[in-house]
């Protein structure tokens, strides 16, 4: 549901921001709204204005990864079991996504996993702190494949900027897409940002999915006929 704009910013003339996404109101399953009920209060992360800890958030030190709109949460879930020895934060705003995760979750035993539900832009921006991630990870968003549509896409200069500022010197900025249009959107916003480094070299999509989970959007675009293209960028420095 897309909150309208109060009636002060209405009379200063104030726009909306241009969201990438489209809240859907899908229907939850049972296990779903089970799950945001009992397992929210857990795996749940309300935002608030302090920058998290993710020490006192996951009661360790260790590398930690954003995942930008998960989904039904089957990748995320995946990294999780693979990786015990990393901490995930999985941001999405699709309700019914949120309660499969909190269901993988419980399923698979999961402590290394944390959900939030709000816009990415904002949550990052606000509560991620400056070179403290390790890896962000950002698998199928919305392509807007429409040409007028396209300034809702998500990877812009600005985005990846505030996406840069918030990785470690050496961590991975990691996309995949099935529009081949997006796809090398991505590869020239990517690289016109001299802190980031090609892992395929310039001008190049990386020959394998470079470990990542298939996603159920993946398998969909695959079904329809697209390709698949992975980007894996570096944050230059040491």
């Amino acid at each position: 549901m897309t909150v309208p704009a109060s009636e002060d910013a209405k009379k200063q003339g104030m726009r909306r921001p241009i969201r990438s996404y489209v809240r859907r109101s899908g229907r939850l399953t049972e296990g779903q709204a089970r799950a945001l009920e009992c397992l929210w209060p857990r795996f749940g992360i309300t935002p608030s204005d302090a920058v998290l800890d993710y020490q006192q958030l996951f009661g360790r030190d260790a590398p930690t990864f954003v995942e930008i709109g998960f989904g039904m949460g089957q990748s995320l879930a995946e990294m999780a079991r693979q990786r015990p020895d990393h901490n995930f934060i999985g941001i999405e705003v699709h309700e019914p996504g949120i309660g499969s995760l909190l269901c993988q979750i419980k399923e698979s035993g999961l402590s290394n996993v944390r959900v939030i539900s709000a816009d990415a832009v904002e949550v990052m921006s606000s509560i991620i702190a400056l070179d403290s991630l390790d890896g962000v990870y950002l698998f199928f968003p919305d392509p807007w494949h429409k040409k007028r549509h396209h300034k809702r896409r998500i990877v812009r200069s600005a985005f990846v900027d505030m996406i840069i500022q918030r990785i470690k010197p050496g961590a991975i900025f990691h996309m995949a897409t099935d529009w081949k249009n997006y796809a090398e959107h991505m590869l020239a916003v990517a690289e016109g940002c001299a802190e980031l480094s090609n892992c395929a070299g310039k001008g190049n999509f990386m020959s394998d999915t470079g470990n990542r989970v298939e996603t159920k959007f993946e398998r969909r675009g695959l079904r329809l006929g697209h390709g698949i293209w992975d980007l894996i960028f570096v944050r230059n420095g040491s």
